[in-house]
């Protein structure tokens, strides 16, 4: 399979209001919704295109409340970017299945306990927890 690098390329472009950042998120997300099954046929995933695109549902969730056109903006061209390395099959598949999987997350902790844990940083969090069950979701 032979990969055309032009063709999920698009320029840069600045959203200069906070409609039209929302045009251009939910842009990106059909792109990653409409592409679900031909990632899951281009790198051969067992799991189905549906799990996928519940996986790509989380991410954008994570991020739906940011209100700044700038923040936005950043969002936006680093997940066309993933878009275009995914389609075009530049990744690995352990590239993908960090899509996929869960990362473990800590409760929020005082200053104390991370104190008597003895480091005062979030820096270092354990590995991600693996795919989450289809089942389940």
């Amino acid at each position: 399979m032979t990969t055309i690098p032009s063709r999920l390329a698009r320029a840069a472009h600045i959203s200069s209001s906070p409609q039209e950042a929302r045009s251009r998120v939910l842009k990106l997300y059909r792109d990653w919704y409409r592409g679900a099954p031909e990632i899951v046929t281009l790198y051969a995933l067992n799991v189905s295109p549906a799990y996928v695109r519940h996986c790509i549902r989380q991410h954008f969730e994570q991020n739906r409340y940011i209100t700044d056109t700038r923040v936005i903006n950043v969002l936006v061209q680093k997940g066309q970017q993933e878009f275009q390395e995914t389609m075009n099959c530049w990744k690995q598949l352990d590239h993908i299945m960090g899509i996929l999987l869960q990362p473990r997350s800590r409760p929020p902790r005082t200053f104390l306990q991370k104190f008597y844990e003895g480091r005062d940083e979030d820096a270092v969090l354990p590995a991600a927890t693996g795919i989450l069950n289809p089942k389940t979701v």
